[in-house]
């Protein structure tokens, strides 16, 4: 199944996420965005990058839980690995600007893919939230990167309760740069790529390696413990139970023989 869209248009590559119907991240899907994300970095031709969402309503709802529980923990590894370091890396060290347009909900594994672009334009009915306590997992690598961003009460608030937010609030906390019409998300994103593509290329990659230098705070430390913890959490009961319970629809019963 094809779970990427990939067109280049006037030095924008275009990078759409197809896995209906949430956009669930797989393993393959992972894969395949890194696979364009490296063509996009190679292309001579490309001077900006818009990650968007060819499902209606949806840019990413995380993880494929379904998928994801019958993963081996080896392949837990695996998956998380690429979704909190490998992408980080990548897109970091990508000599070009790379956009996250987003349109509707964004969940879990969803705002872990966002908050790996350089910058986040989202709709104005779009809806964000960590629930990944509801569901037997923990949203560790955001422990890591959110309470710098929005501070540690309300870093805590949205990751432990896991309530979910609108796009006004989250341009008010930091977390999105810039909010549009749903209708003009990815045209918004394209006149913004093309004015990171009349730039100087060299003083783009120049500029983008030093702003990482400057604002990596430990990520790859972060990312490697995080990692290490959702593996460790895998393994519990709990976790079993959360997605249990979500896969059938049901409420879990957490601490229960």
């Amino acid at each position: 199944m094809k779970m990427i869209r990939y067109e280049v248009r006037s030095a924008i590559a275009q990078i759409l996420l197809d896995n209906p119907p949430v956009n669930g991240i797989t393993d393959d899907l992972l894969d395949a965005l890194m696979e364009r994300l490296r063509e996009a970095g190679a292309d001579p031709g490309v001077r900006a990058i818009v990650i968007g969402s060819a499902v209606p309503g949806r840019f990413c709802g995380g993880l494929d839980l379904a998928k994801f529980r019958e993963s081996s923990p080896s392949d837990v590894h695996r998956i998380v690995n690429k979704l909190y370091f490998q992408l980080f890396e990548l897109q970091s060290s990508l000599p070009k600007p790379v956009i996250a347009a987003v349109t509707g909900a964004v969940r879990g594994g969803g705002m872990s893919l966002a908050i790996t672009c350089d910058m986040i334009v989202a709709a104005e009915n779009s809806t964000f939230g960590y629930p990944e306590l509801e569901i037997g997992l923990l949203p560790s690598i955001h422990y890591h990167h959110l309470p710098r961003i929005i501070g540690r009460y309300r870093a805590f608030d949205l990751l432990f309760t896991g309530r979910v937010f609108d796009t006004r609030a989250a341009i008010d906390l930091g977390l999105v740069g810039r909010s549009v019409p749903a209708a003009e998300v990815l045209s918004h994103a394209h006149e913004l790529a093309e004015v990171f593509a009349n730039k100087s290329p060299e003083l783009i990659r120049m500029g983008k390696l030093a702003f990482y230098r400057a604002i990596d705070q430990g990520y790859r430390v972060g990312a490697s413990t995080a990692v290490d913890l959702v593996s460790a959490v895998f393994g519990t009961e709990d976790c079993a139970e959360g997605l249990a319970a979500f896969v059938e629809k049901r409420e879990p019963r957490w601490g229960q023989p």
